[in-house]
């Protein structure tokens, strides 16, 4: 799906009351009061507005989405709900509009796999941690390459498991990135999608307290 579609299909389901989130990464983040977090594919808000009761008057949450439909009704919720410690993003996942090393914690919730290019994610994820900042990331991956009839197929990708990469790929990006000690919270046993089988999980790992050469 292209980017203008993908605004299209996400900015029609603000307005319905569908359930667009899978996975709980914000069950794990273990938030502090002061810190600034930020939420990838943050929807109508929903997350965002728990980090920021969480974080407080000291702390920051950035909701990012590509979809102006979902932008437009988180900060519509957020105003209705005078929390002001907040700010949403139309942005890309491949280049998030956010300054290096912004972020204490990164949040996402089935919303990587969508990503047409989930290596640039992951370094963009890296680039906005501050050095000993950490993601909590809900997902999925398959355990074997997707066919391409379901890789724009409408059902597949509403699923979450049109865009997934296997779990050797999946974890490959991260240490590319440079992520490692990845922490494996919880993992789902495979399931039938399609002619295939995929995996839910949710993972976590630490930017570098020391970095080398990256930021």
């Amino acid at each position: 799906m292209s980017l203008i579609e993908i605004n299209k299909r996400y900015s029609e389901l603000a307005k319905s009351d569908c359930c667009l989130s899978c996975g709980g990464a914000i069950n794990y983040s273990e938030v502090k009061a002061g810190e600034v977090c930020v939420d990838l594919g943050s929807g109508r808000g929903t997350d965002v507005i728990r980090l920021a009761e969480s974080v407080g008057e000291n702390g920051f949450v950035y909701g990012i989405d590509i979809s102006d439909g979902m932008i437009e009704k988180a900060i519509d919720t957020a105003k209705r709900l005078n929390v002001t410690n907040v700010k949403f993003v139309r942005s890309e996942l491949e280049k998030i509009a956010l300054d290096d090393a912004v972020a204490d914690l990164v949040i996402s919730n089935c919303t990587i796999n969508h990503a047409s290019d989930k290596q640039m994610v992951w370094n963009e994820i890296y680039r906005i941690l501050k050095k000993g900042g950490r993601f909590v990331v809900s997902d999925i991956y398959s355990t074997s390459p997707v066919p391409d009839e379901y890789r724009n197929d409408p059902v597949a990708v509403s699923e979450c498991w049109a865009g997934s990469v296997t779990r050797d790929e999946y974890l490959s990006q991260l240490e590319n990135a440079g992520f490692s000690s990845v922490n494996i919270i919880e993992e789902s046993a495979p399931y039938d999608k399609g002619k295939i089988k995929v995996v839910s999980w949710t993972i976590a790992a630490q930017k570098p307290a020391k970095c080398g050469c990256k930021k």
